[in-house]
């Protein structure tokens, strides 16, 4: 009775193996920008190991290569891309007060 519980509350989880994120034949350069670009956030920041998934050499041997692009000029510092524009506010200014002499 016991068991037949526990196989009902056990999860079946699908053990999907996934792809690497770098192919062995891929070189890991300042100048492969479409390689470098997958670990860039919007901002501009790099992304962590975790997220990317990367061995700890190659997340290393990723930083070089964005650090090296970004001081060739070829990648931004930081991504300064206003997503919204500002639009002035009438309220402020509607409700100032002119002085008369």
């Amino acid at each position: 009775m016991g068991k037949s519980k526990r196989l009902f509350l056990k999860s079946k989880r699908s053990l999907r193996r996934r792809l690497p994120p770098i192919q062995s034949g891929d070189r890991i350069d300042y100048r492969n920008m479409s390689l470098i670009s997958r670990f860039i956030s919007e901002q501009g920041k790099i992304l962590s190991r975790r997220v990317n998934r990367l061995t700890l050499k190659q997340q290393r041997l990723i930083t070089i290569a964005i650090k090296q692009a970004r001081i060739l000029s070829l990648l931004p510092f930081l991504n300064n891309e206003k997503r919204f524009e500002r639009r002035e506010s009438t309220a402020r200014t509607t409700g100032l007060r002119t002085r008369t002499k």
